[in-house]
């Protein structure tokens, strides 16, 4: 193959991936993989965040909230079933993310709400945030804007990696 051929190749390549490539972010003794979300509809004022958090330190941390350009209003939510109904409920105290362990805030759990939306969130598209813990403070991220299933095939990509 030539090198031009080759470029080309490759450049396809990362095309066809860049949605689906994992992206992490670090801070203190935090990984944050992944931040995402999921396309709106035109007018809608309310969209959805997902991450997954990994604590390598030896002290506990909690995510207590964050922000993000396309939102007013940055709140951590919980879905649940109760009583056969589904209920979600603002989260006031934050999420713990123990040391050693992995938190994930994903879709029918735990996961970000952002209301009063400035914009429709757009497929292929990504926007800015932060994440606020007690220990590491404020942190840079950036939601990639994927179809509904696409976390779940970026998460199973990145495990079958050889």
């Amino acid at each position: 193959m030539t090198p031009p051929t080759l470029a080309a190749a490759i450049a396809a390549c990362l095309v066809f991936l860049g949605p689906v490539a994992a992206h992490e972010f670090k801070a203190s003794d935090l990984t944050i993989d992944h931040p995402s979300s999921r396309p709106t509809s035109p007018g809608a004022k309310v969209g959805v965040g997902y991450v997954s958090i990994r604590n390598d330190g030896s002290k506990a941390d909690r995510l207590i909230g964050g922000s993000a350009t396309v939102a007013g209003r940055f709140e951590i939510h919980a879905s649940s079933v109760e009583d056969g109904v589904a209920r979600m409920r603002r989260v006031d105290d934050g999420i713990v993310v123990e040391p050693g362990a992995t938190v994930k805030l994903a879709s029918g759990g735990v996961h970000v709400m952002l209301l009063d939306l400035k914009q429709q969130i757009v497929k292929g598209q990504s926007f800015d945030g932060t994440l606020a813990f007690e220990r590491a403070g404020t942190v840079p991220v950036r939601f990639m804007v994927e179809g509904f299933g696409a976390a779940a095939a970026a998460a199973s990509h990145k495990k079958h990696k050889p």
